[in-house]
């Protein structure tokens, strides 16, 4: 394969452009991606090439022309000043101007550009600081594992890490970093992943920072980042009354079950705090959902919501209940409808193109199990419960900072779900618990045989039952009813 050295030029700018020959041909479109590579142009930059005639030159006649040699080619890219500068003050740290520029396509030069990697920036610090950002970043251990493999990095992977460090170079130095900071990032990524640097620059860096021209992926994405803060800044602002549109704590009507007030609220409260009879509580506390709805909405009182209403801690099937009260019983078991057919299979596909451990190997093996089959390993949920639990994994983590420390997925799992085996006591546990937010306890013989499961909140057991204990309860209530009638 023979190797060519196109010399580009762009504006007052130079620079060569490697392009590999392959069967005798030079593909066009991996040109067109390098030249774009080479000057720092975003992505969607739209290129055109003419010859000096005045005629468009496409993939077609490209390799023709490259093998003629001496040949002339113009640059036309009509958006490019559009999509560099979303304002005029990023004009104004930038020397280009819109219109053609003349690319020379021409035989090899005798001697490659020596390459200069000197910098005012210490590049040992530069360095330790891109390792130690990767290290302590979410998705950032993929970066570096991934170069380790391939010793280079995908685009995708590559956008993944300049993201990375964008967000950390703000969060400490702020939404307009200086040149010399974008400097140091960008000298440091090329001394941390070798293989990207560009052999054919001064610097070797200047596709992530030019600090000349103020371009590169570091600055293209502090653009897109300061420019979605002004759009979000430029929005009005949401009143409280729409805050609560749509939330769990808008307001509803409910229409399919009559609702107590008055002292028939206070009767049916009355008549909950003794009775033992399930489906009279069943009845009653769907009879005062609207009553219970303002309890739980409102700051004051949330905090009562289990005195006034000890059934949440005996009776299980009351969340269930609430729940199709409150979405509709068509709109609550949608999703376990179709959860078999249509979401688990494509989250444990989306799941096995994760970067593998062993906690995420043990929950798709337990997802795709066969259902009644029983796994060999007992630290493993059930397909059902390890399936959900494969969500976590997939799920962005939430920003870090020092109120809120990121955290990984494997502790978000123990934060939503901790397992407790039926031999040990209850009692016990909630009063060693130190969690201080609520959190369901799966208790069983072990993870892949759960008995129940309870909903912990304020060192208090709300009790919970299955789809199948829901729907016969659900009946067991409708034929008394209509035996009433």
């Amino acid at each position: 394969m023979a190797t060519v050295l196109v010399p580009v030029k762009f504006g007052s700018d130079q620079k060569y452009v490697r392009l590999v020959e392959i069967e005798g041909h030079y593909d066009f479109r991996q040109f067109c991606k390098k030249v774009i590579e080479r000057f720092c142009l975003p992505p969607e930059a739209n290129i055109k090439f003419k010859d000096a005639t005045g005629t468009e030159v496409d993939g077609e006649i490209f390799s023709d022309l490259l093998h003629l040699g001496n040949t002339v080619l113009t640059l036309f890219s009509d958006d490019v000043f559009g999509l560099l500068f979303s304002s005029t003050s990023d004009v104004s740290d930038v020397g280009w101007s819109s219109g053609s520029s003349t690319v020379i396509v021409d035989g090899p030069p005798d001697k490659q550009p020596r390459v200069d990697y000197t910098s005012s920036v210490d590049t040992a610090s530069a360095k330790q600081l891109i390792e130690t950002v990767m290290r302590n970043s979410s998705g950032g251990e993929e970066v570096l594992e991934e170069y380790q493999r391939t010793e280079t990095l995908t685009d995708a992977t590559r956008r993944k890490m300049v993201n990375i460090l964008v967000s950390h170079m703000m969060e400490n130095h702020g939404h307009l970093p200086s040149k010399a900071t974008r400097e140091k990032y960008a000298l440091g990524v090329v001394m941390a992943f070798p293989s990207l640097k560009d052999p054919f620059a001064k610097k070797g860096y200047e596709h992530f920072y030019d600090a000349t021209s103020g371009t590169g992926y570091i600055s293209w994405r502090l653009k897109t980042v300061q420019r979605r803060r002004r759009q979000i800044a430029s929005k009005p602002q949401s009143s409280p009354s729409d805050l609560t549109l749509g939330g769990p704590t808008s307001p509803r009507t409910v229409k399919a079950v009559q609702q107590l007030d008055g002292d028939a609220c206070q009767e049916a409260l009355s008549l909950l705090n003794h009775t033992t009879d399930r489906v009279l509580i069943m009845q009653k506390m769907r009879e005062t959902f609207q009553f219970r709805q303002k309890i739980v909405n409102d700051p004051d009182k949330s905090g009562d919501v289990l005195t006034i209403f000890p059934r949440f801690l005996d009776t299980a099937g009351l969340v269930n209940q609430d729940f199709q009260i409150m979405f509709d019983e068509e709109t609550s078991a949608r999703l376990l409808q179709k959860w078999d057919l249509f979401f688990k299979p494509g989250i444990i596909r989306q799941a096995m193109q994760l970067v593998p451990t062993p906690e995420l190997q043990c929950l798709i093996k337990s997802a795709q199990s066969p259902a009644g089959n029983d796994l060999e390993e007992e630290k493993a949920y059930d397909h059902d419960m390890a399936s959900l639990l494969l969500l976590i994994h997939l799920l962005p983590p939430p920003p870090g900072g020092s109120k809120n420390p990121k955290i990984s997925a494997t502790d978000a799992m123990e934060r939503l779900i901790t397992f407790h085996k039926s031999c040990c006591s209850l009692e016990e546990r909630l009063r060693n618990n130190k969690k201080d937010h609520p959190y369901i306890l799966a208790v069983g013989r072990q993870k892949n045989k759960i008995d129940k499961f309870y909903i912990v909140m304020d060192c208090h057991l709300i009790p919970l039952c299955g789809a199948v204990q829901q729907a016969e309860l659900a009946t067991s209530c409708q034929n008394q009813e209509q035996g009433k009638m």
